[in-house]
């Protein structure tokens, strides 16, 4: 059976620049395609909207998973590649999009995680991948 070696998710092309040329090192998004990371592991960034497919990677430090996005700039602060404005935007926005599961008339809350990162590289051109990668990402294996 083939190892699981790091996950791979979509990021907008218009945000890449945050982890190659800004130094930001935090990833964070609602936790999926998560239970099987660990750190050392290797994190392929999947560029999505235009000029698709791998243009990076990194190796994953540490995981967090929190029910509150917003405790991940309490604790990595500006390393986050997101701003508080836009995580804001982007958890208002989950209830549009994402399938709630009801229990007795309550939405299930999805908890979100931050990976932050370390020995952060663009690769030289933009690679295609093998199968689609969707918005919830998708383990990496060997």
């Amino acid at each position: 059976m083939p190892t699981i070696t790091g996950v791979t998710f979509p990021v907008q092309k218009r945000l890449m620049p945050r982890f190659f040329a800004d130094g930001k090192t935090v990833f964070i998004k609602p936790a999926t395609v998560f239970k099987e990371l660990r750190s050392g592991m290797k994190l392929v960034f999947y560029q999505s909207h235009e000029d698709t497919g791998y243009v990076g990677e990194a190796a994953i430090k540490r995981i967090v998973i929190d029910d509150d996005p917003f405790a991940f700039f309490d604790t990595f602060g500006d390393a986050v590649f997101l701003t508080r404005e836009e995580a804001k935007a982007y958890v208002e926005g989950q209830g549009r999009w994402q399938g709630v599961r009801v229990r007795k008339d309550e939405p299930k809350k999805r908890p979100w995680m931050a990976l932050e990162l370390e020995d952060i590289r663009e690769y030289d051109s933009v690679k295609k991948p093998e199968r689609f990668v969707p918005v919830g990402g998708r383990y990496l294996r060997e």
